[in-house]
């Protein structure tokens, strides 16, 4: 049972029991279209009436659309319901440490236009590089209303200032990117770590979205996030740096990371540390002047036993941390996604094998599967804002019960 906070509470009006049953609309629409009124009703326990009310508001509003005619054996034959693709957009941004990747998407995450930027060594440079990219991505489409831009990039940010606080592989600290982008763009920005991007991204688009109730994104590129989903809903912490597994310590007096800690997880088992690894060097953090990741997949596909096991005791590694966190939060589905994915048929096994041998092992429904080599950062990037955006849209108007 969850425990109220009785310091810090809202009592429920109608009003709130109207914009739940909106938003719970909304997000049915979203996840079943095409789906009819009658289905609505179903699938959320409302009322037929309420659902009616609810449906012709969004129609009216031009948000939902009808569709097609479904088929019935007998009565009115039902009138199916989509999302109004064509009336908005989401602009999303994934930041990555080299390359930076703009879209502008609809609600169903359909890429519309898309293009990639250098991403600058420091955020003041960044942000003026963004800027005119975002303003032509919005004029290139003006029959699109932009409703929102969502930033997924390789760090964390503070719950309460939205400032970015903490981002080593990018080498950026304590900057706000929000504001000057919302300045710029008249826009709402949403700034969301890539790993818990990833994790939305998951439940709403990938493999794991029906019906996933706990699940543990871990990127694994540069360095290593990990999203976590528990009871359904994005897990952030008290100042959003929930998740940041990559920088735990894995051996004690280890290797030194840029974080300042020693002996840091992603020193160990992410894309950079293979390149470290093979190369027989005590890795740093950055990998410079080594051999990129993919080149080391490629040996190894070309059979060079060095490079195979090298990407083999990476995923040993990987495997030991990924063990910890099945056991320690209770979560059996695990979605591996980033480089590492490049090298999966050679860090798989290791990487099991050493989920078999921790605590977790014991737990006979556990799984750890491969997920998408570029992080699935712009999808989840979309996601951030669309999430807002939805709760703004289920709250804008009040609905007569």
């Amino acid at each position: 049972m969850r425990k109220i906070d009785l310091t810090n509470f809202q009592v429920a009006t109608s009003e709130t029991a109207r914009d739940i049953n909106r938003r719970i609309v909304l997000n049915l629409i979203r996840s079943h279209q095409p789906i009819s009124r009658a289905d609505l009703a179903r699938h959320s326990g409302l009322q037929r009436s309420t659902v009616s009310v609810i449906a012709e508001q969004l129609i009216d509003q031009r948000w939902i659309t009808e569709g097609a005619d479904g088929h019935t054996l007998r009565g009115r034959r039902p009138r199916f319901l989509h999302l109004n693709k064509e009336r908005v957009g989401i602009i999303g941004v994934n930041i990555r440490p080299a390359t930076t990747t703009v879209a502008l998407a609809d609600l169903d995450a359909n890429f519309v236009s898309q293009e990639s930027i250098r991403t600058a060594p420091n955020p003041e440079q960044f942000v003026e590089d963004l800027v005119p990219r975002l303003r032509n991505l919005i004029k290139m489409r003006p029959e699109i209303t932009c409703e929102g831009i969502g930033v997924s990039l390789p760090g964390r940010v503070d719950l309460v200032s939205q400032r970015l606080v903490f981002a080593p592989n990018l080498a950026w600290s304590d900057f706000d990117l929000k504001t000057p982008i919302e300045q710029a763009t008249g826009l709402p920005v949403e700034l969301e770590n890539a790993a818990n991007s990833c994790a939305l991204a998951e439940i709403w688009f990938g493999q794991q979205a029906e019906g996933v109730r706990n699940l543990v994104a871990v990127t694994v590129s540069e360095g290593i996030g990990c999203g976590l989903i528990l009871n359904h809903q994005l897990v952030q912490g008290s100042s959003g740096m929930a998740g940041e597994f990559g920088h735990t310590t894995m051996v004690e007096d280890g290797l030194e990371c840029r974080c300042g800690n020693r002996g840091c997880w992603e020193l160990y088992a992410s894309a950079t540390s293979a390149a470290a690894l093979y190369a027989g060097e005590r890795a740093s953090g950055g990998g410079e002047g080594l051999m990129r990741f993919v080149q080391i997949v490629a040996r190894a596909e070309a059979g060079e036993l060095r490079a195979q096991a090298t990407l083999q005791r990476v995923g040993k590694y990987l495997g030991i941390g990924i063990g910890n966190l099945i056991t320690g939060l209770g979560v059996s589905q695990v979605v591996v996604s980033g480089r590492i994915v490049h090298g999966w048929k050679f860090v798989h096994k290791s990487l099991r094998e050493a989920v078999s041998a921790t605590m977790a092992g014991r737990l006979s429904n556990w799984s750890v599967e491969q997920g998408q080599p570029t992080g699935a950062g712009l999808g989840g990037a979309l996601e951030v804002a669309v999430e807002p955006y939805l709760t703004r849209l289920a709250g804008s108007t009040r609905v007569a019960a």
